[in-house]
């Protein structure tokens, strides 16, 4: 596959790992253009300060995560980590943890304004570089039918909120975004591109 000058050089340096098993992400870093490998994210403590805020949270799990690679990581390569949450009225939605709760999360979520944090953490043997991007999402009214059908057929357990935007959920509900598509997707690629221009 052809690529642009910079994603040539920078793969010439590094090979760079994404250390997640989303599918999401995997899908996104290969349309950008990159070769990488996968490794799934090794288990950390998600958990975090109390004061913290929320792009704070983000920015601190995707350190966590990209560090507990530290000792592994050769001067030959670069990782990726991250870490999303969606944030309704200051309350942290994450993977619903069964078909109830993600329903709950939907009806929540119905006729009203969340928040989608990512936080980003690029590493190499000598660099580290963290960062976020935040989205602002839109849902119009989902009725009862609406959200048990996309439960039952799309069963979105292993999304933060409950849904994907991409998804039929998205398509129906969503009315509005203000921020990046892609970091509700699973990651702000463009963000991302811009920061790996520091690894050249």
């Amino acid at each position: 596959m052809e690529n642009c000058d910079f994603l040539n050089r920078l793969q010439e340096k590094y090979e760079i790992i994404l250390a997640s098993k989303s599918e999401r992400r995997k899908q996104l870093l290969a349309e950008l253009g990159l070769k990488f490998k996968v490794c799934n994210a090794i288990d950390v403590d998600e958990s975090f300060p109390k004061n913290q805020s929320h792009s704070e949270i983000v920015q601190h799990i995707a350190l966590n995560k990209a560090t507990a690679y530290q000792n592994i990581l050769t001067e030959k390569q670069l990782l990726i980590a991250s870490d999303t949450i969606v944030v309704l009225e200051n309350q942290i939605l994450g993977k619903p943890k069964n078909r109830a709760e993600a329903v709950d999360y939907l009806k929540q979520l119905s006729d009203n304004l969340h928040t989608v944090y990512t936080g980003v953490c690029i590493m190499t043997t000598d660099k580290i570089k963290v960062f976020h991007a935040q989205t602002n999402v839109w849902f119009g009214h989902l009725t009862h039918d609406e959200i048990e059908f996309y439960v039952q057929k799309y069963k979105p357990f292993d999304k933060a909120g409950a849904y994907g935007i991409q998804e039929w959920i998205g398509m129906i509900g969503i009315c509005r975004i203000e921020g990046s598509y892609y970091n509700v997707v699973g990651m702000p690629i463009q963000l991302i591109y811009n920061e790996l221009r520091n690894f050249i």
